[in-house]
């Protein structure tokens, strides 16, 4: 592997397309490497713009804006870091020569649930909750009202956006005369109106995991496929609000785990670190959703593993060694804006430093809302319990106003 030097004409580019704080965080990994990183994202000031070498602003689901960008910087890998793109534009740039993170096809197909959805139940044949796909109102009310042994996926369920994350456009759904409701939020809060939702049947699960898995370069050569320990996640709404590591389960269960998560990013191909999320009731596992990028539950390895998984991204895809090894048990939570404002302080942070082995990121994100995820608390302790309490603990000491 030959890396060359920031800003000078031997430089190795890599473009991200989606700056925010889990693209704030691979851009330091890669610039510990001496990259050269261009940041871009649809709003100004975004936290991996304010990090970046140089950084754009524009539609990216605008095909002549997203290639004429390219095109000037001619970055020798592009990562996208969100879903609103213009995934074809993606596959014209590919087929002319560069290199997108992990491909053009995990892309495209991760970044909407009906095309993963399909890969994981239709073609690998993995498990997977109940589904249907619905273009209306009527369509979506008859999938879930049709009998079980036709397909009907009953109450309750969960319809959502085939495009969106962060519990955006999200419902659960317990009886009939709330499917028109969580219709309409599904059509208006993905990131992407495509005119489609997947409605999934609820499983009865134990608790669900994050897999981080990460395709890369072993000392060979050759593509090899390395696990994190399991991530262990609580969430609202749709939405992570607090994540431990590791997560305890049966070795039957992680072996279950580890198959299903191999099998899925092997389809998927490339380099790089994924997120697979997954459902487990004692061994049993059924698979949720993928990533191929860092995922939000996974900040918690930036306390508890030797490289964080921005970290192991950033080696994974520059074709460098990896090392998926745990220092000690760590846990995170969120820390949420609390109020709208474009003008956000924060105190309390003497105090929320004062938790012992405890840490805090604050993401810089030009605006806020109620609920928007402005920032995390980390922490470590001799096992995920001690780690939680003092996570939680950090992140309500964090005062916005």
């Amino acid at each position: 592997m030959k890396l060359g030097t920031p800003l000078s004409p031997s430089a190795t580019k890599v473009m991200l397309l989606g700056s925010g704080e889990l693209g704030k965080e691979v851009i330091i990994a890669l610039q510990r490497f001496g990259v050269e990183v261009i940041a871009v994202d649809r709003y100004e000031n975004a936290p991996g713009q304010q990090v970046a070498h140089r950084a754009y602003t524009i539609d990216m689901t605008d095909a002549d804006a997203l290639k004429a960008l390219i095109y000037k910087e001619k970055p020798h890998l592009i990562v996208p870091e969100i879903e609103a793109l213009n995934t074809d534009t993606l596959a014209e740039i590919e087929a002319e020569g560069f290199t997108v993170i992990p491909t053009v096809k995990a892309v495209q197909l991760t970044m909407n649930r009906e095309g993963i959805r399909r890969l994981a139940a239709e073609e690998l044949k993995l498990p997977v909750s109940p589904y249907a796909f619905a273009r209306s109102a009527a369509e979506l009310q008859a999938s879930i009202d049709a009998p079980k042994q036709k397909g009907g996926v009953g109450y309750p369920c969960f319809i959502k956006p085939t495009m969106s994350s962060s519990g955006k456009g999200q419902s659960r759904v317990t009886e009939q005369n709330q499917v028109q409701a969580a219709w309409d939020y599904a059509a208006t809060g993905g990131r992407v109106n495509q005119g489609v939702v997947i409605v999934e049947g609820q499983i009865d699960f134990d608790y669900e995991i994050t897999l981080l898995t990460v395709r890369a370069k072993n000392a060979s050569g050759d593509i090899q496929t390395y696990f994190c320990e399991p991530i262990g996640h609580l969430q609202k709404n749709g939405d992570y609000v607090e994540s431990w590591q590791p997560q305890v389960m049966s070795q039957q269960a992680l072996k279950n785990s580890q198959h299903i998560a191999k099998t899925i990013t092997d389809s998927l191909g490339g380099l790089g670190l994924f997120g697979v999320e997954l459902f487990v009731k004692c061994d049993q596992v059924w698979f949720s959703e993928v990533s191929p990028r860092p995922h939000d539950t996974g900040m918690v390895t930036m306390c508890s593993q030797r490289l964080s998984e921005f970290e192991l991204h950033a080696r994974a895809i520059l074709g460098l060694p990896v090392d998926v090894s745990m220092k000690e048990a760590g846990a995170s939570a969120v820390i949420y804006g609390g109020v709208d404002s474009k003008n956000l302080a924060y105190e309390g942070l003497d105090a929320a430093l004062a938790v012992p082995c405890s840490d805090i990121r604050l993401f810089g994100k030009p605006e806020s809302f109620l609920k928007r995820r402005m920032g995390v608390a980390l922490a470590t302790g001799k096992d995920t319990d001690e780690a939680r309490n003092r996570a939680k603990l950090a992140a309500s000491l964090v005062k916005t106003s």
